[in-house]
């Protein structure tokens, strides 16, 4: 009988010895190891770039693990009131990402997940105020707010730092910033007023340089016009002189042909169909018609 349990005692120790001296990280935590709250060392450390290094892992009886998370966390803070740079109240509802980056100054000032989120909730309305309070709520809402949360994420990690929180804050983000219903009624009417006087600025201005390109292009129109018909009459007092010279000359070479030439140009320009004209039967308008020697050989 002695024989079977001391086998069973060896086996139930040689189990007891085991889960005592061992135990299993996964992937996303990390082991604060402690000898009777002495630092000893960290496992599974998160290092950036490296692989996690979980799994089963041994220790000695007397020595202790904190498990920690080593994947970021997200904390969502309640929206709170915050005034701007006019002290005009705003409505900011936020939330961050914290990873530990110093299992040990972690564990020793913050301690547990929940005194961590009181802390880091102290310490985010600190930063919000902080940097939101030296600007305007309008680039607050619309004009600057990813510059605003890199600041506000530099100025919380630099307390962290200085504090030694063991934290880094890996993200800061401002889910909703708005004004209060009256405040935010006050400032529509005010930007829509300044923008209806903006528009009106425009409108007059657009209106002026109008009417300035209109009187120019007129004015370039009229010179335009001028300078055209002062070449169109030159070139015609040109082809007057020219045509009057050919005519010259034709006459001076032959004036019985240039007058019979000019006799056929004024029927064919005169003489249409149905027209009747009255003329002198002895007419010298009409010498070439009855006789082909033209208006001399009737005299």
């Amino acid at each position: 009988m002695k024989n079977g349990i001391i086998p069973l005692v060896v086996l139930g120790a040689f189990i007891a010895a085991f889960f005592t001296c061992t135990y299993t990280l996964k992937e996303w935590e990390q082991g604060l190891v402690l000898q009777f709250g002495e630092y000893k060392r960290i496992e599974n450390a998160w290092n950036e770039g490296a692989p996690a290094d979980a799994g089963l892992k041994f220790k000695l009886p007397i020595e202790n693990v904190i498990i920690l998370d080593r994947r970021n966390i997200e904390i969502d803070f309640r929206a709170e009131t915050i005034y701007d740079i006019k002290q005009k109240p705003l409505e900011v509802d936020s939330f961050i990402l914290y990873r530990i980056a110093d299992p040990l100054a972690y564990y020793k000032a913050l301690g547990t997940k929940a005194k961590a989120q009181n802390l880091l909730d102290e310490l985010m309305d600190s930063s919000l105020r902080g940097v939101l309070a030296r600007v305007d709520s309008e680039q607050i809402i619309s004009g600057r707010r990813a510059e605003l949360m890199a600041e506000i994420k530099g100025a919380a990690n630099s307390v962290a730092r200085d504090e030694d929180y063991g934290v880094e804050i890996t993200d800061v983000r401002i889910k909703k910033a708005e004004l209060p219903t009256k405040v935010a009624d006050s400032v529509f009417d005010r930007m829509n007023s300044e923008r209806e006087k903006e528009a009106r600025f425009f409108r007059a201005d657009g209106s002026k340089r109008k009417n300035e390109i209109i009187a120019d292009a007129d004015k370039q129109a009229k010179i335009i016009l001028a300078t055209a018909k002062g070449k169109a009459q030159t070139i015609r007092g040109e082809g007057d002189a020219v045509s009057n010279k050919i005519y010259a000359d034709a006459y001076n070479n032959d004036p019985e042909f240039f007058a019979f030439y000019r006799s056929m140009e004024a029927y064919k320009r005169g003489l249409g169909n149905g027209t009747t004209y009255v003329l002198s039967p002895d007419s010298d308008f009409l010498g070439y018609l009855d006789n082909q020697r033209g208006p001399r050989a009737r005299r």
